[in-house]
């Protein structure tokens, strides 16, 4: 049975999912490939654009991997939220975040066959690879996986020096 508290972060992990697929629907039904819309020049662009593989076009073309890949890493993220984030409200968000963020692409590649990115940053000259709200929430996800560890790491040093 899942606890009151994580009902909440897979209620998160769902927003993700569907903020995602309305954006990506938005996109293909309304921009061509290839097609770029300025926001804030010369810094953000919405960018209609289609990948095939993971970050930077890596991968490419090897969806049996990503399904298997994706699989596996969905399952550990529950395990993880149903063992874990119990006892942390933000490795409970952080794995919402995974865990949307990893659906979020896993349902393009399912049933497009193709990951639908849009978000297009320039930094100076540097431009940033295209990506997608699930992209962002991974991005995001794994930053907070980092520093809840780092806070758990520091409470329990904490706490062993105390004792």
């Amino acid at each position: 049975m899942i606890g009151g508290k994580i009902v909440w972060y897979y209620m998160i992990a769902v927003v993700v999912v569907i903020i995602d697929q309305i954006t990506k629907w938005i996109v293909v039904q309304t921009m061509e490939i290839g097609e770029q819309i300025p926001i804030i020049e010369p810094f953000l662009y919405l960018t209609s654009h289609r990948n095939t593989g993971a970050a930077w076009g890596i991968l490419e073309g090897r969806m049996m991997f990503f399904y298997i890949i994706t699989t596996i890493v969905i399952i550990g993220i529950v395990y993880y939220m149903q063992t874990y984030a119990k006892n942390s409200k933000l490795l409970g968000v952080s794995l919402a975040l995974l865990l949307g963020g990893a659906i979020g692409n896993f349902i393009d590649r399912l049933f497009r066959k193709e990951v639908v990115d849009f978000v297009d940053t320039y930094i100076g000259s540097y431009n940033y690879p295209i990506f997608n709200v699930a992209d962002a929430a991974l991005v995001v996800g794994v930053a907070l996986v980092f520093i809840a560890t780092l806070m758990d790491e520091r409470k329990v040093r904490k706490e062993a020096k105390y004792k």
